[in-house]
């Protein structure tokens, strides 16, 4: 089994890479609009990503062959609960890097249908912090744009 969790900032790509893939994912807007009618709410973000890992211990616990972790996972704290529940697991966890300058994801940013506020954008920006094999990753791919 493997869980292969998405890092990059909003626009950088990580969903239409799922799309193109044909693989399902489990998304924290998705989810978010599950939960609260708006993929774009943030006043449940522990909620959702409790959600997550609730939805990813049980994919793991069904023995389904990979999951993609759809979210932006910009620290090595955001990605740590995917880490462990791999080796809990004993499944391999690797990480896809989306690597896309900000400029270029606040032009995709703009043409979305949910776009993410410029300041948001710009402070997601300061936080995110590349995956890394020592971070407990199998493998980070590397994806630039």
């Amino acid at each position: 089994m493997r869980i292969v969790v998405l890092v990059g900032l909003p626009g950088s790509g990580k969903s239409t890479y799922l799309e193109r893939l044909g693989a399902p994912a489990l998304s924290s807007d998705r989810i978010r609009g599950l939960l609260a009618d708006d993929e774009t709410d943030q006043t449940i973000h522990d909620r959702v990503f409790q959600t997550v890992r609730y939805l990813l211990r049980q994919r793991l616990e069904l023995g389904r062959p990979v999951t993609y972790i759809d979210a932006t996972n910009l620290t090595r704290e955001d990605r740590r609960p995917y880490l462990e529940m791999g080796r809990a697991h004993g499944c391999e966890v690797e990480a896809v890097f989306f690597d896309v300058p900000l400029a270029v994801c606040r032009e995709r940013n703009a043409r979305r249908r949910r776009v993410v506020p410029e300041e948001a954008l710009a402070k997601m920006a300061g936080k995110l912090t590349p995956p890394t094999v020592e971070e407990g990753f199998a493998r980070v791919t590397l994806i630039s744009d």
